[in-house]
C-alpha cells in the first residue's frame, strides 16, 4: 500500500485533538467560522425581501456559504502551520500524510455541524425560512458542503508557499464552481460545455441537493446520489492533499 495512503484512527484522532486545541486559542478563526455564514445569511434574507424567493434561494446559500468559509479556514490555517514549521515536525514523526489530514478533516468537521447548525437554526426561526419537509436532510447537506469546502482547502494548501498564495487558491478554485454550480443561472440553461463543466464540479452536487431538498417533502434517490457525489469528491480531495503534500517546505 502507498505510504501516504495509510490511515491510523488512533493518530488521525489524536490530531484532530490537537486541531481543536489550538482552534480554542484563535477566538478570531472561531468566530469567523461560526458567524459569518449565519450573517450572510441575515444580509441574504433582507436582499430578497420576498419570502417566495428567500425560501427557494436561501437552502441553495446555507450549503454553499459553509463551503466557501472552510476552504478559506482550512487553507489558511494548514498554511499558517507549514510556514511555522509545525507540519515538518508533525511528518518527522510516525505520522501518516492522510493521519495529518485525516485529523484535520474531523477537527473541521465538527466545527462545520455547529456552524451549520448556527446558520440552519437562525434561518428557520429569525428569518422564517420555510422547508416543505424536514430540516434534518438540509442540515446533513450543508454539513456535507462545509467538509466538502475543507477538503478543497487542504488540498490546495498542499499547492500554497504563504498564507498569500492560500488565499489566492480561492479565485482558481470556488469562484468558477460558485458560477457554475447554478446559483446564477440553471445548469440545464447553460450551454453545452458550461454544462459539462459544471457536472465535473462537486459544488453543482452540494446546489443539486439542496435544491431538491427545498422542493420535495421527502428523501429522493436523486438526492442520496448528490451525496454520495459529494462524499466521494471529498474523500478524493483528501487523498490528493495526502499524495502532494510535502514534507519539506521550499
Amino acid at each position: 500500500m502507498i505510504p501516504e495512503l495509510t490511515l491510523s484512527p488512533v493518530l488521525a484522532a489524536a490530531t484532530a485533538r490537537r486541531v481543536l486545541t489550538q482552534l480554542r486559542h484563535d477566538p478570531r478563526t472561531i468566530a469567523m467560522m461560526l458567524a459569518v455564514p449565519a450573517v450572510l445569511m441575515i444580509l441574504l434574507r433582507y436582499v430578497l425581501s420576498n419570502s417566495l424567493l428567500l425560501n427557494r434561494l436561501a437552502p441553495e446559500y446555507i450549503g454553499v456559504f459553509p463551503f466557501v468559509i472552510m476552504f478559506i479556514v482550512a487553507a489558511i490555517t494548514t498554511q499558517r502551520e507549514r510556514a511555522r514549521g509545525t507540519l515538518e515536525r508533525l511528518m518527522a514523526m510516525p505520522l501518516g500524510k492522510l493521519d495529518l489530514l485525516a485529523g484535520y478533516a474531523i477537527a473541521f468537521g465538527l466545527f462545520a455541524c455547529v456552524q451549520v447548525g448556527v446558520a440552519l437554526t437562525i434561518s428557520l426561526t429569525w428569518l422564517g425560512v420555510a422547508l416543505p419537509g424536514s430540516a434534518v436532510p438540509m442540515a446533513v447537506v450543508a454539513v456535507l458542503d462545509a467538509i466538502l469546502g475543507m477538503s478543497l482547502g487542504l488540498f490546495a494548501s498542499a499547492f500554497a508557499r504563504s498564507e498569500f498564495q492560500a488565499v489566492q487558491f480561492m479565485p482558481a478554485f470556488v469562484l468558477p464552481q460558485a458560477l457554475l454550480c447554478g446559483l446564477v443561472v440553471a445548469r440545464a440553461d447553460m450551454t453545452p460545455v458550461l454544462r459539462w463543466l459544471s457536472d465535473v464540479l462537486p459544488l453543482s452536487y452540494a446546489v443539486d441537493a439542496m435544491q431538491r431538498i427545498s422542493a420535495s417533502a421527502s428523501w429522493t434517490a436523486a438526492i442520496g446520489a448528490d451525496i454520495a457525489i459529494i462524499l466521494a469528491f471529498t474523500a478524493a480531495a483528501l487523498v490528493g492533499g495526502a499524495l502532494t503534500l510535502r514534507r519539506q517546505s521550499r
